[in-house]
């Protein structure tokens, strides 16, 4: 006797096991379901009835996930834009999120991470640090105003 376990049921363990590790997007959970070879049906029904009973909630999920990378990461706006896409977050959502996040949030946290780079640089003369953490705001995906601004200002309270 072949026991086959009701499609729903995996499918729904599937999604509280990838929920109990960390928060996860609608679209991310789908993806997850999909490579596991669920039916289509049963994943939007699982989905609906998940964001029915907030389990999963992309405005706040967004929010989250954008405030704390650009907190502890310092991550500028686009690359925050780029990582939520891949979360399958929509493009409404996440310029609505990323909205919170202004210019000046934006410089405080380049000159952070300039500051804290141009602390390990000091053996270096000024070109040497400058183009280390230029290349390193580039990499945190800062435009090239931003990064002129934050490290002008770092190099001149640094001297």
């Amino acid at each position: 006797m072949d026991y086959e376990p009701d499609p729903y049921s995996v499918a729904t363990k599937i999604a509280v096991d990838a929920l109990s590790r960390r928060a996860r997007s609608r679209g991310e959970l789908a993806e997850i379901l999909k490579k596991k070879l669920v039916p289509d049906e049963v994943i939007d029904r699982l989905l609906d009835r998940l964001v029915a009973q907030r389990l999963i909630d992309d405005r706040t999920f967004a929010h989250e996930w954008s405030q704390l990378r650009h907190r502890s990461k310092g991550l500028s706006r686009r690359v925050l834009a780029q990582e939520l896409r891949k979360k399958a977050i929509s493009q409404e959502l996440i310029d609505e999120v990323l909205a919170e996040i202004s210019r000046e949030d934006e410089i405080v946290a380049a000159r952070n991470l300039a500051a804290k780079k141009l602390r390990s640089l000091t053996r270096f003369d000024t070109d040497v640090q400058y183009r280390r953490a230029h290349a390193l705001l580039a990499r945190k995906g800062y435009s090239s105003s931003v990064i002129s601004e934050a490290l002008r200002a770092e190099l001149l309270t640094a001297s």
